[in-house]
C-alpha cells in the first residue's frame, strides 16, 4: 500500500512539474525576460528550474522559463506595459470626451450651430425634430416635443475636434520624437501625462469658447508625446518576434479609453453631479492622469537602447548618419528620416495608414451625433458603446499582432501587409451595418467590425519600426503619426460639407449624415485596403531588387 502511494505521489509530482513547465514556458514566450535564458528541468525528484546567465547577445529560448527567484524582469515588463497602457487609455479618454459632451457643453457656453432638437425633458421626444429647418417651424411642433438650441456641431466644434488639437498634436510630436532619441523617455512620458491631465481638469472650469480652444491646444501638446515615447520603450523592452503583440496590447488603450469616454460622458452627464453634469466628466477623466504620470516618472526604468546592444542594426547613430567623430545634429537626423520616408513603400504605407485612420476619426467624432440623430438616448448609447469598442477593439489589435507575428515567421515581414488587406476588406460590410441597420443591431454589427477592422493599428506600427533604422525609431514613429494624424484627424471637417450637399439634393438631415458617413467610414476601409495592397506590391519589388543586387555582388 505504501509503495502504491509513493508511486502515485511521484506520478502527481511529475505531472505537476510538466504542467508548470508548459504554463510558464507559454508566458515566457509571450513576455521573455531581459535577454536572459531560463531552463526548466523535468527530471525526477523535486522540481528543478535552473537559470542560464546572460552571455553576449544570446537570446532567450521560447522553451525556457524562469523560477521564483528570477521572475522579476518578466513581471516588471508586464508592469511597464500596463503603465504604458494606462497612459494611452487616459490619452484617448481625455481626447474623445469632447465628442460625447459637446451638446450639453455647447448649450451652456454657447458655440456651434443651432437646430431643432428633441426636448429631452419630454418623454415623447421624436426623431422628426431634426427635419425642422427654422426656429419658427421648431416652435410649431405640439406638446413642446422640440426645442431650438445649440446642437454641439458646426465649424466651432469641428475646429475644437480637428485643427486646434490635431495641428499642434502633430507638430509637437516631431521635436518630442527628437528629444526621445536623446533624453530620458520615461521621464518625458511621465511629464506629458501629468501636463495633459491638468489641461483636461481645467476644461471642466471653462465658461467661454476661447478658453476651451486654448485648453484643447494644450491637450494636443501633452498627448503628442505619448505614442512616440511609449512605442520606443516597448521596442527596447520586447524582442522583435514579440514586438507586434506588445504594441497590440498597448493599443488596447485606444478602445478602453474610447469606450470609457461613452460611459463617463453619457452616464455622468445624466447623473448631473452637483448640478455640473458635463463638467464632472472632465474632472473624472483628468484626475487619474496625475497619479499615472507620477508613477511612470518614478517607477518605470529607462531601458538600455537597443541600438547599443543589437549588432545586426547600425552600431550607433554616428555611423548610421556618417558622422563618426561628432554627435549628429537634430537637422541631420531629420534629413535622414525624410530620406527614409520618401521611399515609395514608406510613403504608400503612410498614405494607407492615413486613409484608414481617417475612417476611425470620422466615426469617433460622429458616433454620438449620429445615434442621437436617429433617436437614441444617452443611456442607450452609453449602454452599448461603453463596452463594444473596448471588448471587440482589444481583441482586434491583439489578434492582429498575434496573427502577423506568426505569419511573418513563415512568409516574411511583408506578410503583415497581407493581413492588413484581408482584415479591412472583411470588416467593411460590418461597419456599414452600423449605419444601415437599426439599433440594437447597428451596435451589434460593430462587434465584428472592430474585431477584424482594428487589426491595422499594431500591424502598421510593427511594419514601420521594421523599415525605419533603430537609432531613429522614435523620430520615425513621430513622423508617421504626424502624417496620418494630419490627414485622418482633419477628415471630420469633410462630414458637414458632404451632409449639406446631400441636404441640397432633398435628402433629410439624418439621411444626409448617414450617406456622408457611408462614404467616410466603410468607404475609407475599402480605399485603405487598396492602398495597403499597392504598398505590399512596392515593398516586395524593393525587396526583390535588394536580393538581386546582393546576388550580383556575390557573382
Amino acid at each position: 500500500m505504501a509503495e502504491k502511494l509513493m508511486l502515485k505521489r511521484n506520478y502527481n509530482l511529475r505531472q505537476s512539474r510538466e504542467r508548470l513547465c508548459d504554463i510558464t514556458a507559454y508566458f515566457s514566450c509571450l513576455l521573455p525576460a531581459f535577454e536572459s535564458g531560463f531552463q526548466c528541468s523535468r527530471n525526477d525528484g523535486p522540481p528543478s528550474i535552473t537559470f542560464a546567465a546572460y552571455v553576449g547577445s544570446s537570446k532567450m529560448d521560447a522553451r525556457t522559463i524562469p523560477n521564483a527567484a528570477v521572475t522579476r524582469p518578466t513581471i516588471y515588463k508586464i508592469y511597464v506595459l500596463f503603465m504604458l497602457l494606462m497612459a494611452y487609455l487616459l490619452n484617448q479618454l481625455d481626447r474623445y470626451m469632447l465628442s460625447i459632451v459637446t451638446k450639453p457643453m455647447a448649450q451652456e457656453i454657447h458655440y456651434g450651430d443651432q437646430s431643432c432638437l428633441a426636448n429631452m425633458t419630454q418623454r415623447h421626444h421624436a426623431v422628426h425634430c431634426s427635419n425642422k429647418t427654422t426656429e419658427q417651424d421648431c416652435a410649431s411642433v405640439p406638446n413642446n416635443t422640440c426645442e431650438w438650441n445649440y446642437n454641439g456641431q458646426g465649424l466651432q466644434y469641428e475646429l475644437l475636434a480637428g485643427p486646434l488639437f490635431i495641428v499642434i498634436y502633430t507638430l509637437a510630436g516631431i521635436p518630442l520624437g527628437l528629444w526621445a532619441d536623446v533624453y530620458n523617455r520615461k521621464k518625458l512620458l511621465g511629464v506629458a501625462v501629468v501636463f495633459w491631465s491638468v489641461m483636461t481638469i481645467l476644461m471642466g472650469l471653462v465658461n467661454e469658447y476661447w478658453q476651451m480652444a486654448v485648453l484643447r491646444f494644450g491637450l494636443g501638446i501633452g498627448e503628442a508625446g505619448c505614442t512616440p515615447f511609449a512605442t520606443s520603450l516597448i521596442a527596447d523592452y520586447f524582442a522583435t518576434n514579440h514586438r507586434a503583440l506588445a504594441i497590440g496590447l498597448y493599443n488596447w488603450g485606444i478602445y478602453i479609453g474610447y469606450s470609457l469616454s461613452y460611459a463617463v460622458g453619457n452616464f455622468v452627464v445624466d447623473a448631473n453631479i452637483l448640478g455640473q453634469g458635463w463638467r464632472w466628466t472632465y474632472y473624472i477623466s483628468g484626475i487619474p492622469g496625475l497619479l499615472i504620470g507620477s508613477l511612470i516618472f518614478i517607477t518605470v526604468m529607462e531601458p538600455e537602447r537597443q541600438v547599443k546592444r543589437d549588432t545586426t542594426d547600425a552600431a550607433d547613430l554616428q555611423t548610421l548618419l556618417g558622422h563618426r567623430e561628432s554627435e549628429p545634429t537634430c537637422c541631420q537626423k531629420a534629413k535622414f528620416v525624410c530620406k527614409v520616408f520618401f521611399k515609395p513603400s514608406v510613403m504608400l504605407l503612410c498614405l494607407a495608414g492615413s486613409v484608414r485612420n481617417a475612417a476611425g476619426y470620422v466615426w469617433a467624432y460622429n458616433t454620438q451625433v449620429y445615434y442621437e440623430s436617429i433617436g437614441e438616448s444617452r443611456a442607450d448609447i452609453g449602454r452599448y458603446m461603453s463596452w463594444i469598442p473596448l471588448a471587440a477593439g482589444c481583441v482586434g489589435v491583439a489578434l492582429g499582432g498575434f496573427i502577423s507575428d506568426r505569419v511573418v515567421k513563415r512568409v516574411g515581414p511583408h506578410a503583415r501587409l497581407g493581413v492588413l488587406i484581408i482584415s479591412q476588406i472583411v470588416a467593411a460590410p460590418f461597419v456599414a451595418g452600423a449605419l444601415f441597420l437599426s439599433p440594437p443591431w447597428a451596435y451589434i454589427s460593430l462587434i465584428p467590425g472592430y474585431v477584424i477592422g482594428e487589426m491595422w493599428i499594431g500591424i502598421t506600427l510593427a511594419v514601420l519600426v521594421e523599415v525605419v533604422p533603430t537609432p531613429l525609431r522614435t523620430l520615425g514613429v513621430a513622423v508617421y503619426l504626424f502624417i496620418i494624424s494630419n490627414i485622418g484627424g482633419n477628415m471630420p471637417l469633410v462630414v458637414s460639407p458632404l451632409q449639406r450637399l446631400f441636404v441640397q439634393k432633398g435628402i433629410t438631415r439624418v439621411d444626409a449624415l448617414r450617406d456622408a458617413l457611408y462614404i467616410l467610414y466603410p468607404g475609407l476601409y475599402v480605399l485603405g485596403a487598396f492602398l495597403f495592397l499597392v504598398t505590399l506590391l512596392v515593398l516586395r519589388r524593393d525587396m526583390n531588387r535588394v536580393q538581386l543586387s546582393e546576388y550580383e555582388e556575390i557573382s
